[in-house]
């Protein structure tokens, strides 16, 4: 019996330490979640900040505007057609730049949306490890103790069984 119990308490062991890597495994996960949680107010910053480059276009077409206006010469023909064409660039380049945030924002919510769903699942079997230990533990305690008052039980008849002998 003391080989079950021992072998009982190892096995309560190695689920024990099966839960503690589920833990940390979830505590992993948690932390990749905030890495994308950052990324993604990264990505409201980059936001905000072409606002503020569609702002400035703005600011430029309407100087390039005034500048067409008071241009008399070739000379200022020449400056707004560079003008034109490093803002044309600009544009393409922050397009192409958004394109790419965009896919890759779409792939870092997917694997989100994965990893809760491992999360999840892993919360759900480390639930059901946990109610299974408690039963376990159950049984094992009320077999414990059995076989305690079965022990006790042996040595009063054993001391019973003395005394009659002695007596007879």
């Amino acid at each position: 019996m003391e080989a079950d119990v021992s072998e009982m308490r190892n096995e309560l062991q190695s689920r024990d330490g099966l839960w503690r890597r589920i833990q940390l495994e979830c505590q992993q996960l948690h932390t990749e979640l905030l890495k994308i949680k950052e990324y993604k107010d990264m990505q409201e910053i980059q936001e905000k900040h072409q606002s503020s480059c569609v702002q400035l276009t703005e600011q430029l077409e309407n100087k390039n505007t005034e500048l067409l206006l008071s241009a008399e010469s070739q000379e200022h023909q020449e400056e707004l057609n560079k003008i034109r064409n490093h803002v044309y660039r600009e544009e393409q380049s922050h397009c192409s730049e958004q394109e790419r945030m965009k896919t890759e924002i779409s792939d870092l919510t997917e694997e989100l949306h994965q990893k809760e769903i491992t999360i999840a699942t892993i919360m759900e079997k480390a639930s059901l490890l946990e109610r299974q230990l408690k039963m376990e533990l159950e049984t094992k305690h009320k077999l414990l103790t059995k076989q305690q008052l079965l022990e006790f039980r042996y040595q009063v008849i054993k001391s019973e069984n003395t005394h009659l002998k002695e007596m007879v």
